[in-house]
């Protein structure tokens, strides 16, 4: 037993290192998770690689976890939502490349220029939100379907069946020759549960935005925690795999300790969708690319009104295991 432990210590220094910029070991989350403030999370998903736009934001989702009521609460951010007039971010566009930017401002190894890009990302998404966004977790595609292979693929309930293709031309046309996905219970390798949460050019149109790719990313979340199992000694063998797969694919400001601590909040209990007409207005930029802007924008750095609506849902307390379940 000794030796397993000391094993896995090792085996997790060893994660920490490739991974974080954190010390190992070392813990910012142990007590902010038993304090009485929100502790608010971001989590970015990007397509990594070699081709052009490999670091747009693909996945933008902030965890927001009431250490109070032990319950954590979904904002997912609208990869359209426009970000103008805010310092950190002076040339604007659209927050999607805002991760990308941060990556190419510096002149630096890999993990240096992740780091850049997670911190520019936080601290963006901190003065348009109004939220102190503590700490950031990023993945690239490959990561996110090795981490599904690594647990034995997921479970998922699909409330709506569609079929999907990853070319607009395709779309437009109504050809749905690269698949779908029927209602019900769906059993996902990473491969498919790659394809689940990405498909954003689907035969139902309520399954062709933002928002419905950002529940159903949820739900994959979801069934990942619960292949992880309750942390007894049965998780054990899940997350050495997990940690494997995650090595080269995950960069982070939070240690190895801490990413153990936020595991548990990977299935939340509420959502807080940026719905348009409700949070946000669509609109068109100067060059006439489809953005999204707060209701009521008086122009740039006019965030008053989403900071405002986030802290009012916010206020209202979550009940516990009402949303994302797989």
């Amino acid at each position: 037993m000794v030796v397993g432990v000391v094993l896995l210590f090792l085996r997790a220094a060893t994660f920490n290192a490739a991974t974080s910029s954190a010390l190992f070991p070392s813990t910012a989350l142990l007590w902010d998770l038993n304090g009485s403030e929100r502790v608010n999370v971001l989590m970015v998903g990007y397509g990594g690689g070699n081709h052009d736009g490999a670091y747009l934001a693909d996945s933008i989702q902030i965890l927001s976890i009431d250490p109070a009521t032990d319950t954590t609460t979904t904002v997912p951010i609208p990869r359209d939502l426009w970000i103008e007039g805010v310092g950190s971010f002076s040339q604007n566009g659209k927050v999607n490349e805002v991760y990308a930017a941060g990556h190419a401002s510096v002149d630096a190894d890999e993990a240096e220029r992740l780091d850049e890009a997670g911190r520019l990302m936080t601290e963006v998404l901190s003065d348009v939100t109004g939220l102190e966004i503590d700490h950031w977790l990023s993945i690239d595609f490959a990561g996110f379907q090795e981490m599904v292979d690594a647990v034995g693929g997921v479970t998922v309930d699909n409330p709506v069946a569609f079929d999907y293709t990853t070319i607009e031309e395709f779309h437009r046309a109504g050809r749905w020759e690269q698949g779908g996905f029927a209602a019900g219970e769906l059993e996902l390798d990473g491969d498919q549960a790659l394809a689940y949460a990405r498909a954003r050019y689907t035969s139902v149109v309520a399954e062709s935005n933002d928002f419905a790719r950002s529940i159903r990313q949820a739900r994959i979340l979801g069934a990942m925690r619960a292949e992880l199992g309750d942390g007894g000694i049965g998780s054990i063998p899940p997350g050495l795999g997990l940690m494997d797969a995650m090595e080269d694919r995950v960069r982070t400001d939070l240690s190895a300790i801490d990413l153990f601590l936020l595991s548990p909040h990977l299935s939340s209990d509420r959502r807080v969708e940026l719905t348009e007409d409700v949070a946000l207005s669509a609109t068109t930029n100067t060059i006439g690319q489809y953005i999204l802007v707060p209701t009521g924008w008086a122009g740039a750095g006019d965030y008053g009104r989403l900071e405002t609506y986030l802290a009012s849902e916010l206020a209202s307390p979550a009940e516990a295991g009402a949303a994302d379940a797989p």
